[in-house]
């Protein structure tokens, strides 16, 4: 198993200066998942560009584009965006290169709290942190009495409150869509009670038990809250869905709060939209969240030439303090010079309370996926908790042996 070291600091000190941008040729073609601070990000790097072509893909549906694309030789992307769990298939197939000889001659503007090391080789440069946690309609809270919600229990009680009240039907919302999210909430949730994903020592599945049947009851409460569309919500739906008035608790990611904070939309909306951190379940004291970085990976299968014109412009975002100035309220940035804001509270309070980082282990991508489709039949009633979570490792037992994990 690898070793791993990540280090997530928030407040950063030192000295810093933009990446060297007189890029003279190479070829400059990037995938990235699509948020306003990965635009920003990219945007940025694209002032660097040079004489070198520059391509950006932002799509949603990056995590299935990426091994694809990384895979073909030459690759179609010289760079990925990539995060805690989506830079792991790419070490698994050997799909990204060690940056050492480019941040030592092009990084000086990048610190070492950025650099993600995997084997003792610094695979990506972070730039952003992330989370999820809790967002709430103050004017509704206020309105019926209700305190701001720190548990799960908490949250579901002060939901049906609120729908016994007749203000709102479905007034809890979080990013259930089948497939990645919904993995992404148990996995949450499940941290949140406690849980080891695997036995001590290996890839053994380790959900089967009563912090897995606690964390899929859990899911299931706050889905009967829900609109029952929850199964196709992803995070832009439950913002569309709390801009349109019609929930007053969510769970989303802390780099959505920029554009739910801005002077677009309702205003009384906007004005009583209020953050808070991530919430804790079943009587544990972490929360229910993993924290998340953000960072660029180059494709092994491109050019010298097209990896260093692309580290070479990633690396001037990546150490821009006009850029993070300019966009303090679009993410908590991992760059010199972020002084953390109103919208950075959910991150800060997440690191505050002990939040565990995603994990990062070789076999989690395929732990995700198998979660991410065996536990929908639980939540549509089709099966007990117990079933569920035996076909979840089953299909994982399945995966993980095909590719050497067990």
């Amino acid at each position: 198993m690898r070793k791993i070291l990540v280090t997530l600091l928030f407040l950063l000190f030192g000295t810093s200066a933009f990446a060297d941008c007189n890029i003279k040729s190479g070829s400059i073609n990037i995938l990235a998942n699509d948020f306003p601070a990965l635009r920003t990000f990219v945007e940025t790097s694209k002032q660097c560009k040079g004489s070198a072509d520059f391509k950006v893909t932002h799509s949603s549906e990056h995590n299935k584009i990426a091994v694809p694309a990384l895979t073909a030789n030459p690759s179609e992307f010289s760079a990925r965006i990539a995060a805690n769990s989506s830079i792991v298939p790419l070490m698994n197939q050997d799909l990204i290169r060690p940056l050492d000889d480019l941040v030592k001659k092009y990084g000086k503007g990048i610190q070492d709290s950025q650099l993600i090391t995997i084997d003792g080789k610094v695979m990506a440069v972070a730039f952003m942190a992330n989370t999820q946690h809790l967002y709430y309609r103050e004017d509704v809270l206020k309105d019926l009495g209700i305190a701001v919600p720190k548990t799960y229990e908490e949250v579901v009680a002060a939901s049906e409150k609120i729908r016994a009240s007749g203000k709102m039907q479905y007034p809890y919302a979080a990013a259930y869509k089948a497939g990645w999210n919904l993995a992404e909430e148990f996995v949450n949730m499940f941290i949140g009670h406690g849980g080891e994903f695997f036995k001590a020592g290996g890839a053994q599945p380790n959900i089967n038990n009563a912090k897995g049947v606690a964390t899929l009851n859990m899911l299931k409460k706050l889905s009967e809250l829900s609109n029952p569309d929850y199964l196709t919500h992803d995070s832009e739906a439950i913002k569309v869905e709390w801009e349109s008035g019609n929930v007053a608790l969510m769970t989303l990611w802390a780099s959505r709060s920029g554009t739910l904070l801005d002077d677009e939309g309702d205003p009384n909306i906007t004005k009583a939209t209020k953050l808070t951190g991530p919430a804790t379940v079943g009587g544990g004291n972490i929360p229910a969240a993993t924290l998340w970085w953000d960072g660029f990976t180059l494709a092994k299968n491109r050019s010298d030439a097209d990896a260093e014109a692309t580290f070479r412009a990633l690396a001037h975002a990546a150490s821009n303090k006009k850029m993070v100035a300019d966009a303090a309220d679009q993410a908590v940035w991992l760059v010199e010079g972020f002084v953390p804001g109103p919208k950075s509270i959910g991150v800060i309070e997440a690191v505050k309370m002990g939040a565990k980082p995603y994990p990062m282990l070789p076999q989690m991508g395929l732990m995700h996926g198998a979660l991410g489709s065996e536990i929908v039949e639980f939540l549509q009633g089709k099966e007990s908790a117990e079933q569920a979570l035996k076909d979840v490792e089953a299909a994982y037992i399945s995966k993980a042996k095909e590719q050497g994990f067990l």
